[in-house]
């Protein structure tokens, strides 16, 4: 029995270390912010006691209740949060993306690509198979993996992150988009993931919330959102997390990031409103973490509040990552839509929209 203790504990040591190591050596989890500017982070008013913190307290206590909550969810997981066959995606239109036209193309949850002004954007490029730092642990896309459409993409003029989780800065994705991006733009810390990954500094800008930049003819400004960062089990709000306004010579855009309903959405309307399309985070949501995350209802409220004209919702259609049903987001978002007089577009995954008239009939092409 004693034999059988040490070889358990002995057992449990490696694996303990094991653990450590990949968690401190694994390139998929990033880089930490340079001494110099956590020295520099100290100064700003949205930095306290080496974290970034929220502009509106935020209660992400977990009490023993609400664990026990998680695992009965688990347990009894919705039948319908994953679709039964694999969803309908649209082919892709790449004589319309790289055209000069003003475009924009869903590629599901909250990766897009933009033409605006001919300048071609990526926002948060998810292309990967898992919102995961491993592979057999996470959530897999309702797809196959799309990492090969990087290969058709345009010459990227400019990527946008919008935080470090996992399902908006994607390793692979990135690795994969170096040698294709010009410059990107990204909340303050998050620089410290891409230099680990081998960008270079000169080709990022690191932005803390209402700093703004002219850049190639567009105006960029990164604007709060009311959320939290982190890749492993001690960075948590190492790094910024934030939405982005784009303004172009016609098309002023915006989007949230992940983010809970808040005072900061007309604070964005009255400093960068109106504008011509929203892009709303309103998908994995839960009354247990409604600190972090909107529901529709809230995402369409948030739409009117920074003074939106055409809303598109995000944060779903490729991923599982809460306990509703996986096209419950979209559903719900439409009924509040109608209800407030909302244009609420719902394009496929993969479908290209031109933008001079992004007003479209809704399909629900979820519903199949």
């Amino acid at each position: 029995m004693k034999k059988v203790l040490i070889v358990l504990l002995g057992f449990g040591l490696i694996s303990a270390i094991g653990g450590l190591l990949f968690l401190n050596l694994h390139p998929t989890f990033g880089g930490s912010p340079t001494k110099e500017q956590q020295e520099a982070y100290r100064q700003l008013d949205n930095y306290v006691d080496d974290r970034f913190v929220n502009e509106y307290e935020m209660d992400m206590g977990m009490d023993f209740a609400t664990v026990v909550s998680f695992f009965q969810d688990w347990l009894n997981m919705v039948e319908d949060r994953h679709p039964l066959e694999e969803i309908p995606v649209a082919s892709l239109d790449w004589e319309i993306i790289k055209s000069g036209e003003d475009s924009l193309t869903w590629f599901g949850h909250s990766t897009f690509l933009l033409s605006i002004d001919n300048k071609k954007i990526l926002i948060d490029p998810m292309f990967g198979n898992i919102a995961s730092p491993v592979s057999f642990v996470g959530s897999t896309r309702f797809s196959d993996d799309i990492l090969d459409v990087i290969d058709e993409l345009p010459p990227i003029d400019a990527v946008f992150i919008t935080h470090d989780h996992y399902d908006h800065l994607d390793y692979p994705s990135i690795l994969a988009l170096k040698d294709k991006v010009e410059h990107y733009f990204v909340p303050l810390g998050v620089d410290a993931h891409l230099t680990a990954w081998g960008v270079e500094t000169e080709r990022i800008t690191a932005m803390n919330w209402w700093e703004e930049r002219e850049w190639k003819g567009l105006t960029i400004a990164s604007v709060p959102a009311q959320h939290y960062s982190g890749r492993g089990l001690f960075d948590r709000n190492r790094t910024l997390w934030s939405g982005w306004v784009i303004l172009g010579e016609e098309m002023r855009l915006y989007t949230s990031g992940d983010t809970s309903y808040g005072p900061h959405f007309k604070e964005i309307g009255e400093v960068y409103g109106p504008f011509d399309l929203t892009l709303m985070e309103g998908g994995q949501y839960d009354e247990r973490w409604s600190y972090s995350h909107m529901f529709p209802e809230e995402s369409v409220q948030a739409h009117l509040d920074v003074q939106g004209k055409t809303m598109m919702l995000m944060h779903w259609g490729a991923f599982t990552l809460a306990y509703h049903g996986w096209s419950e987001p979209i559903e719900r978002a439409l009924v509040a839509a109608e209800e407030l007089d909302v244009d609420l577009i719902a394009p496929k995954i993969g479908e290209t929209l031109l933008l001079d008239d992004v007003a479209m009939p809704v399909s629900e092409w979820w519903d199949f």
